[in-house]
């Protein structure tokens, strides 16, 4: 990696337009500390000392990208409820544009909420429907889509399977970006593998990357087998296999492997660590970095997000200062 030429361009993200679609979610925390048993049940009983809001899902990785510097604009459904209004204002609150959310008034909000307590996930609780939108919603989506892509530099889909990502959504993009030659980045659902065909890059993690090729992960050679499969299934660029603690894969389609150990040295929360993943990717790929690098960029930034706890972001800053400390250690 070209550290000095990296450092140069992460600034740059300040220039980047990307648009993110997918499934929008709001994630609630319920924040506490346990010290007992209940009497009722064997389960803790959480002292609740505050909550809090964040965007979650697709709206997570605009954040991530927004965090970054990026100028972000997000196409998703959302429901006439009060968990719409609080998801958008804290969208608009981060600068993210949020004219391609469509409301759906026969759908909910996505709400995933966690307990956490003593810096440990208790439970989490979801209130969702995730048949998929009707094809009026989807109309609007696409057309949203296709007045603002000119804009972009690269494109996210998020597909967390809560029914915007489609068949019909994928191939319109695909036939859009791909005339208008943009990159175009996959975060996937395992039962959509087949949606994705023709995109830029994915970034399963290994489990989903083993169904996608019903292959099943066993050892360093077996991810091998399933990277490539999967690179020669989909006929994209790159597939980067998320491996947890570790770290990489990189499979390109120029025949290429590459293994990035992680460098994460303290995991307090591993949640959102695919939504910065792929955020910090598609970035890097924007302004004109190698996959190669680009993937060595987004693996330092997952370092620094699971470090902290909860559904977290990092700044450019933040990755900078990361990336010097990892080339002090090397000298």
């Amino acid at each position: 990696m070209d550290t000095a030429k990296i450092k140069k361009i992460i600034p740059r993200f300040s220039n980047a337009k990307i648009l993110v679609i997918g499934d929008l979610i709001l994630d609630e925390f319920v924040w506490g500390e346990v010290s007992r048993i209940s009497p009722e049940a064997p389960v803790p009983v959480v002292w609740v000392k505050s909550e809090s809001f964040m965007p979650g899902g697709a709206a997570n990785v605009a954040n991530n990208i927004a965090s970054l510097g990026a100028k972000v604009y997000i196409a998703g459904v959302a429901g006439s409820d009060e968990r719409a209004g609080i998801l958008k204002e804290g969208l608009e609150e981060k600068g993210i544009n949020i004219d391609g959310v469509i409301t759906d008034d026969s759908r909910p909000t996505t709400l995933k909420t966690r307990v956490v307590a003593n810096h440990q996930q208790v439970v989490r609780i979801d209130r969702e429907k995730i048949e998929g939108i009707s094809g009026a919603i989807l109309d609007k989506i696409i057309s949203y889509i296709k007045g603002v892509i000119d804009e972009m530099d690269a494109i996210v889909i998020e597909d967390y399977g809560k029914g915007v990502i489609s068949a019909r959504l994928l191939k319109e993009i695909l036939t859009i970006a791909k005339k208008k030659k943009k990159i175009i980045t996959v975060d996937p659902k395992e039962e959509h593998f087949s949606y994705y065909k023709g995109v830029t890059a994915i970034t399963p993690n290994h489990h989903e990357a083993a169904k996608a090729v019903g292959m099943k992960v066993k050892d360093s050679e077996s991810v091998l087998k399933i990277g490539k499969e999967l690179l020669k299934k989909l006929n994209c660029e790159g597939v980067l296999v998320t491996l947890g603690e570790n770290g990489m894969r990189l499979f390109q389609k120029k025949g290429a492997v590459t293994h990035i150990p992680t460098v994460a040295q303290e995991v307090f929360d591993v949640s959102g660590a695919g939504d910065t993943v792929i955020s910090v990717f598609t970035l890097a790929l924007a302004m004109g970095v190698n996959m190669k690098d680009a993937a060595y960029i987004s693996n330092i930034a997952a370092g620094i997000v699971v470090g902290k706890v909860g559904i977290a972001v990092i700044t450019q800053e933040e990755l900078l200062e990361k990336i010097s400390i990892k080339v002090k250690r090397q000298k």
